[in-house]
């Protein structure tokens, strides 16, 4: 908040800097709007000039040169741009529940997501992802390298039968991909939770932007003992409290019984009447489903037990997990 003292009058900017930026960010939203509209428009007539048999290579360069030579040097209309265009038409042009979602992406978004993502389920996952995370075209592309989409739907197979409302359980993931840490093989809880703290925004980014970071070492009092939670966040959407408990081992039994008395704290002392029932994640180095389900079946307080990797998952074994899990179900 920066406030302006004159005349013996205080005057606070800030609703004024609120304005300026939400217009800034209309404006954006306008101008993505309308170049992908326009992308799509010029995809749509190449791909139906070419399919016609009339438009060939030789007739796209020359349009990208006449373009140049009529407008300037206006960036994004260069032959193979154009080519780039016609893909993304004929790529999307039946597919309406995919192509309702282009214009709320930017171009670079919608490119990678083109090029690197082959089945509309995976395009549907990664385009709804994109937008409500806000990513940019870095962490976009580090979800896709991530897999991001089999995670989520490992998780949501692992996860179907546990005591715990489908509201909670789908904002979080059953593992979480912390790479950019960079932490050796072997790293204590305290060296963990510094390079989470030393890295919030990556860490945010992995977790959810809906995410807001209150405090390390949060303390909660019982009596006359102070204890203290890892970190703790509150969620929005779920509009609660969110401890998470830091484990660099695999996890076992009792760390539930810890964590609901931290739940009950933070319920008892720090939620609001407006609030709902905090949430507990414990993350852990690695887990036993098995032994995750006998420890929660019966617990009545919203916990969840997740994994982490330090460093991006291997793609075959993820995909023969997700092939195992499917055949499971089905």
């Amino acid at each position: 908040m920066r406030l302006f003292q004159g005349n013996n009058i205080t005057v606070n900017f800030d609703e004024i800097l609120s304005l300026i930026r939400a217009a800034k960010e209309r404006i954006v939203k306008t101008v993505n709007t309308e170049i992908i509209d326009l992308y799509w428009q010029i995809g749509k007539e190449v791909s139906e000039r070419v399919n016609d048999g009339g438009w060939g290579k030789s007739v796209v360069e020359e349009l990208a040169n006449h373009i140049s030579s009529c407008l300037g040097t206006m960036r994004g209309f260069s032959a193979q741009n154009i080519w780039r265009m016609k893909q993304f038409y004929e790529t999307y042009n039946d597919k309406p529940i995919l192509s309702t979602l282009l214009r709320e992406l930017s171009w670079s978004n919608n490119l990678l997501i083109m090029s690197r993502i082959k089945t509309d389920e995976k395009k549907l996952f990664y385009l709804k992802l994109a937008i409500e995370e806000k990513y940019s075209y870095r962490e976009l592309d580090r979800q896709i390298t991530a897999m991001r989409y089999e995670r989520s739907l490992i998780g949501s197979l692992k996860t179907r039968n546990l005591p715990i409302k489908s509201s909670i359980r789908e904002q979080f993931l059953d593992s979480y991909v912390f790479d950019f840490l960079h932490l050796p093989e072997k790293h204590p809880e305290e060296t963990f939770q510094k390079a989470i703290i030393a890295n919030m925004k990556g860490f945010i980014l992995e977790i959810g932007k809906d995410f807001t970071f209150v405090g390390e070492e949060f303390r909660v009092q019982a009596g006359k003992t102070d204890f203290y939670i890892d970190l703790l966040f509150y969620h929005r959407g779920l509009s609660c409290l969110v401890a998470f408990e830091l484990k660099t081992t695999s996890f076992k039994p009792e760390y539930i019984g810890k964590m609901n008395f931290y739940l009950e704290a933070l319920d008892r002392d720090h939620r609001k009447q407006n609030e709902n029932p905090s949430v507990g994640v414990i993350l852990c180095a690695d887990k036993d489903d098995e032994v995750v389900e006998y420890a929660l079946q019966r617990n009545l307080s919203p916990v969840l037990v997740t994994e982490y990797t330090a460093k991006l998952p291997d793609k075959k074994l993820l995909q023969n997990r997700l092939r195992e899990l499917t055949d499971m179900v089905m």
